[in-house]
């Protein structure tokens, strides 16, 4: 076995040590032409709705050389997040991926960890440079774990893993140093379309695109505006994401809980009633959802999701009641 393959292996090893539930590495090359059209149609048609940010950038998120000067290898990760506790049935409800600590921290902090280990294994005379993310900078995350053959993108558009399901964050590290490649591995959905049928929106389709106008994800996070009344009445009980195409996904039924002790959720949050929801201050939430990824929608958005959710179910209670 040569040098690269006995690296490799000693990579992943400690990003399994480290927590990490898949590992595998990636030549830093431009993105497949296949790839780089369907992105830039899919920026074209105006499918990321508000966010702009998807339009930055365009040439680094489409080429690594130019987001990290001399990255040679992509090491991708996946952190599992499925929960072990959930939220009871009868309160209003968080994606799954909220429920503990900011991922970006927890997964960029294993990957500096792994970072400085890759660091003391190597003894070449170039100088080691790295540079980590965690959907923290143009990066196509989807497009390198499948290159990585960490999984496949299934018709929710994540990332799924052979028997483990989507329920995992990723990361990324650019390394300077030249390592042994992994393999694609070949998409296992098949005729499967249940995600596009559990989705209350129509945001999936057959043909392979998301418009992220539709999707509730879009719309009770990064949406700044309010959310259209039709879309409230499709929302349920759930005030922060969505997930079920991911529920729907025969895949996740065979993941396990993740043992992350960071991605538990706080007691307090799982006793939360709608009432309490409903009466939430501002330093009630400060306190609640310190360091967790839901500071991105802000107080005034939490709220607005909250009383769109309310509001529907009032309405509903009175036409039950006039029937």
């Amino acid at each position: 076995m040569g040098t690269m393959q006995i690296l490799t292996q000693s990579i992943k090893a400690e990003a399994h040590r480290l927590g990490f539930d898949a590992c595998g590495v990636t030549e830093a090359k431009p993105v497949n032409q296949l790839e780089a059209t369907r992105f830039k149609a899919w920026i074209h048609d105006g499918h990321h709705a508000t966010m702009q940010y998807m339009e930055n950038h365009l040439d680094k998120r489409l080429n690594p050389q130019l987001l990290m000067e001399g990255v040679k290898s992509i090491v991708c990760v996946a952190l599992n997040y499925k929960p072990s506790h959930q939220l009871n049935n009868d309160t209003y409800q968080l994606a799954a991926y909220a429920l503990g600590q900011d991922y970006h921290d927890i997964v960029k902090e294993k990957l500096y960890q792994l970072a400085a280990f890759i660091k003391d294994q190597w003894h070449d005379e170039e100088p080691f440079a790295y540079r980590a993310f965690s959907d923290s900078a143009p990066v196509l995350e989807r497009y390198w774990a499948t290159q990585a053959g960490l999984g496949w993108v299934g018709k929710h558009h994540q990332l799924i893993i052979p028997h483990a399901g989507s329920m995992f964050f990723l990361g990324e590290l650019f390394l300077n140093i030249p390592l042994a490649y992994d393999s694609p591995i070949k998409s296992h959905c098949e005729n499967c379309r249940r995600c596009i049928d559990a989705c209350p929106t129509g945001a999936l389709s057959l043909e392979g695109d998301m418009n992220a106008e539709h999707c509730l994800s879009y719309l009770t996070i990064e949406n700044r505006g309010e959310i259209p009344q039709e879309m409230v009445g499709m929302m349920g009980n759930t005030i922060y994401g969505c997930d079920r195409c991911q529920q729907a996904c025969p895949w996740n039924a065979m993941g396990s809980p993740t043992l992350e002790p960071s991605l538990q959720p706080k007691k307090e949050l799982l006793q939360m009633t709608k009432e309490q929801w409903q009466q939430l201050s501002e330093d009630d939430y400060k306190r609640l959802f310190k360091g967790s990824a839901v500071k991105r929608v802000k107080y005034s958005g939490l709220m607005r999701n909250i009383h769109a959710v309310a509001s529907q179910e009032e309405t509903t209670d009175k036409n039950n009641l006039s029937e």
